[in-house]
């Protein structure tokens, strides 16, 4: 009898393991601890999962992290290298302490409220905040208030808040080595596209709703990472052609509802870092 059960259990075993997770920000947003060991990412920035995240030091040389309550400053060690390498350069180049957002959770995955990415620790939101930023207390972090740059009817900046600062902050960041494509409103890529016309660094600069008051960055997913999912190449252009125009129809003003549907299945790999220790 006793054979006969670890058998069943070797049998059993490759079954479960291929079983996906539960897709759920509640179940994802859990865990207080990514898994120990080598990192592995898994799956896509929509819809995947890490093992082995590293998490970034709440204040360091040129950067501040904000809102650490929601503990999202979690990510694969290129993302952390990215935002240590960026921010020195950028406090080097005399801008002020760069308020870091949102990363990832410990395990990654989705996430309870606040975005349908950052799930495999290759994303990061920095505010698009110039201002002096003296030392604080963590604490004193956590309930910040940054203006959008946009005007309200989101045709372009507003120029009483957008500076060219804001602009070559935004062009570091496209510059840097390991970059996918970075998020802002597409108001702020309208104007970017009248200030820098044909320039090659903007076709990585993609316009997204939101995204008024801070850039969202994503890295290409490492080397050596073979379960670890891009998205397609950002088309070759500036990007400052009709594409960009369509932001301003009603489609895009009033997208409409998706209809309803399962949720979608996390990568099977996800299983071991969800039930991981």
């Amino acid at each position: 009898m006793r054979a006969l059960a670890m058998l069943l259990a070797l049998v059993a075993t490759p079954a479960l393991a291929q079983t996906p997770p539960p897709y759920s920000g509640q179940a994802w947003g859990q865990f207080s601890a990514p898994t120990p060991g080598a990192t592995h990412i898994i799956g896509g920035t929509g819809l995947g999962c890490i093992a082995g995240a590293v998490a970034l030091p709440p204040d360091g040389p040129g950067w501040q992290a904000v809102r650490i309550s929601r503990n999202r400053h979690w990510g694969s060690p290129e993302l952390v290298r990215f935002l240590q390498n960026f921010a020195g350069q950028a406090q080097r180049q005399g801008f002020p302490a760069l308020w870091i957002g949102d990363m990832g959770q410990p395990r990654g995955g989705p996430m309870p409220y606040g975005h349908a990415s950052h799930q495999i620790g290759l994303d990061v939101d920095i505010w698009l905040d110039l201002n002096p930023k003296p030392p604080s207390l963590p604490a004193a972090r956590e309930a910040i208030d940054v203006p959008s740059l946009v005007l309200p009817d989101e045709t372009a900046v507003d120029p009483a808040r957008f500076t060219p600062a804001h602009a070559a902050l935004i062009r570091l960041a496209a510059s840097q080595p390991g970059v996918d494509r970075i998020f802002v409103n597409h108001g702020i890529k309208r104007s970017l596209c009248q200030m820098f016309p044909g320039a090659d660094w903007l076709r990585r600069v993609r316009p997204w709703r939101g995204h008024d008051s801070h850039m969202h960055i994503r890295l290409r997913c490492p080397a050596g990472q073979a379960d670890c999912r891009d998205q397609p190449p950002v088309p070759a252009g500036d990007g400052c052609d009709a594409s960009l125009a369509w932001w301003l129809s009603e489609d895009a003003r009033r997208p409409a509802p998706r209809a309803p549907g399962p949720p979608p299945r996390m990568p099977a790999l996800c299983a071991g870092v969800f039930g991981g220790r």
